[in-house]
């Protein structure tokens, strides 16, 4: 009885001891983002668009303030995201480590419900695979719809820049209504 106590006690042990979290291979803390700011300036004249996400209370009671968009039809606008963590005091820069880690991240763009955009990377990691800090977007046609913006943490790199096809953890990601007008 006392081999069985002692062979029991001692399973348990090596069981805690297998699962313990200050394994730093099996520990990925999430990133908290509460702002994410995309900046799209035209490249031959006109205004800045800013699309923005903000976030303070994460999953309280109150939903993301987002402010949404209008592009011109036949303009290509250069992009860029500022991703802050403004929990912390002074906000926390995260779009610095994005890029710093930049195999381990990537940003997604998905055009929804009709908009008639095409976007193209125009950053990339030390692999040559893009990171989508900056990037170009063309607003082809007058149409309106949802542009979704996704930052992944782990994708599969190179992937066909889908979210199912980059798999990996999302860290933020927002659904803007956009407007193309002529």
């Amino acid at each position: 009885m006392k081999t069985i106590k002692t062979l029991l006690l001692g399973l348990a042990i090596a069981g805690f001891t297998a699962c313990s979290s200050d394994d730093p291979d099996h520990v990925h803390q999430e990133e908290v983002i509460t702002t994410m700011t995309i900046t799209l300036s035209p490249q031959e004249g006109g205004t800045d668009v800013i699309l923005k996400t903000q976030d303070l209370d994460g999953d309280g009671p109150n939903p993301p303030i987002i402010t949404n968009g209008n592009l011109v039809a036949g303009k290509t606008y250069n992009g860029s995201i500022v991703f802050l963590n403004e929990t912390e005091s002074p906000a926390d820069n995260i779009t610095t480590e994005v890029s710093n880690e930049g195999t381990e991240h990537q940003v997604l763009f998905t055009a929804g419900g009709g908009l008639d955009v095409t976007t193209d990377y125009t950053d990339q990691d030390s692999n040559g695979n893009p990171i989508g800090l900056t990037f170009t977007v063309t607003a082809n046609t007058s149409s309106t719809g949802t542009f979704t913006v996704t930052l992944k943490h782990e994708p599969t790199k190179p992937n066909d820049g889908t979210i199912a096809g980059a798999g990996g953890e999302t860290d933020i990601d927002a659904t803007f209504n956009v407007n193309i007008q002529s």
